[in-house]
């Protein structure tokens, strides 16, 4: 801040080296202001930045210094290129390939063998639990989560008041849980 009037004028005269102090001294403050305001894209963030920086040199002979910051200067072109940005009618939505589901890549042969290990651990993880429970509890969780059978239906199958098929439920449901976690 100190130097700042300096460098300014400096730079106005053509001096190079003080505008490219101008610019390490006010790079990440412009880039902040610019990333606050256009989240998410970063590209466009650093575009702006440059085109900032760009437009202050090419107009750095009409900044006249009234004892304010000069980065209030820069942050005001910023400004303007997002406005002119935003409501040009190039202004389009680009969407990375990366981003779009149906182009990503297909898994390869090794995550598809994984995955299909996975689901067979998974598998037999719940077999085996279920072959703890009582054949009473089986048919109970096969018919509502397996049938999505209401608690009444269910009961209606089972030859039991709703009531029970509930307690059924929540018996079965708590020894599935403790065999998986065993």
């Amino acid at each position: 801040p100190g130097q700042e009037p300096d460098l300014v004028v400096r730079a106005r005269s053509g001096d190079r080296v003080a505008f490219a102090s101008l610019y390490n001294e006010y790079h990440d403050e412009v880039a902040r202001f610019v990333a606050s305001r256009v989240s998410g894209n970063q590209h466009l963030v650093e575009d702006l930045t440059s085109e900032t920086f760009l437009r202050a040199l090419r107009r750095i002979d009409t900044f006249a210094w009234q004892g304010r910051d000069f980065g209030a200067w820069l942050a005001t072109i910023a400004r303007n290129l997002m406005a002119d940005h935003f409501r040009s009618s190039t202004h389009r939505l680009v969407v990375t390939v990366d981003e779009i589901p149906s182009l990503q890549s297909t898994p390869s042969a090794e995550d598809s063998v994984l995955r299909t290990l996975e689901m067979e651990e998974a598998r037999a993880l719940v077999s085996s639990a279920l072959s703890g429970l009582t054949a009473h509890q089986r048919d109970c969780l096969m018919l509502r989560f397996v049938e999505e059978l209401s608690v009444k239906d269910t009961a209606a199958a089972l030859g039991v008041r709703p009531s029970a098929a509930k307690n059924l439920q929540f018996r079965a449901s708590r020894s599935m849980r403790a065999a998986v976690a065993a």
